[in-house]
């Protein structure tokens, strides 16, 4: 049976690309998206040109509130499209970029990080854990700044170390079900997160190409495929782990 994957902010960047890789691997995917609409419709659309089905739903990963009523639209999908109750892929990798000095943070900036980046994963992934099939996969997306420190990313950062620890005890937990669970921590990469920061900034782009091993800042082709691979029961031994895919960034 193919496999159906679940892909949290899929209409542009990282999600984007783990969207179309999860396809040409041959696995069917649901998109979702907040607020892009058309991007995440042609996101569809590309899948679908690859052979593979798919679906856009909307989805506020930092309004817990939303979170029954999405699951129950996602059923609906899965009926509709699959003739479905479960999937076998949630990838939580939804999130945004808001950069300050510790010093010049405010409370409604690190609120949205905590609620996005890491109360989000904890409460979408316990709402969507009864539709997840025995035997699946979930990745949650981390940070290659988890590792090293950089100026202005501390909460941005401690957010995602949460999400580090928390995916290892979804991994104790839902071993018992033949649930694997790991984190993906690319480095610096080119997209428009944060408002394309690394990609449209010469020389934020610059240091971190200085600070990796392989001498530039990531592309989406860097992260998306892996992530399509660690699915895969190629990789079906592989858990409770914190991979990082940053080209050896800060080494």
């Amino acid at each position: 049976m193919t496999k159906i994957a679940l892909v949290t902010g899929a209409s542009r960047g990282l999600g984007r690309n783990t969207a179309l890789s999860i396809a040409r691997h041959g696995g069917n995917v649901i998109v979702t998206y907040q607020s892009r609409a058309e991007d995440a419709q042609a996101v569809v659309s590309e899948i679908e040109a690859l052979g593979r089905k798919a679906v856009a739903l909307k989805l506020d990963t930092g309004d817990v509130a939303t979170f029954p009523a999405f699951a129950e639209r996602l059923r609906a999908a899965l009926g509709e499209t699959w003739q479905r109750e479960t999937i076998d892929h949630l990838v939580n990798n939804a999130g945004h970029g808001d950069y300050a000095l510790i010093g010049e943070t405010s409370e409604a900036q690190f609120d949205r990080l905590v609620d996005v980046h890491f109360k989000g994963v904890y409460f979408l992934t316990q709402a969507l854990l009864p539709m997840i099939a025995d035997g699946g996969r979930i990745v949650n997306l981390s940070s290659g700044l988890t590792r090293l420190s950089y100026p202005g990313y501390a909460a941005y950062a401690a957010v995602k170390g949460a999400v580090e620890v928390l995916t290892r005890y979804m991994a104790k937990e839902f071993g018992a079900r033949g649930i694997a669970v790991n984190t993906v921590a690319p480095g610096a990469i080119e997209t428009d997160f944060g408002g394309g920061a690394v990609r449209d900034n010469p020389e934020l782009n610059k240091s971190f190409a200085q600070m990796t091993a392989l001498g530039r800042a990531g592309l989406p082709d860097d992260i998306g495929p892996m992530i399509a691979s660690l699915l895969s029961e190629d990789n079906r031994w592989v858990n409770a782990q914190r991979i990082e895919v940053s080209g050896g960034q800060g080494i």
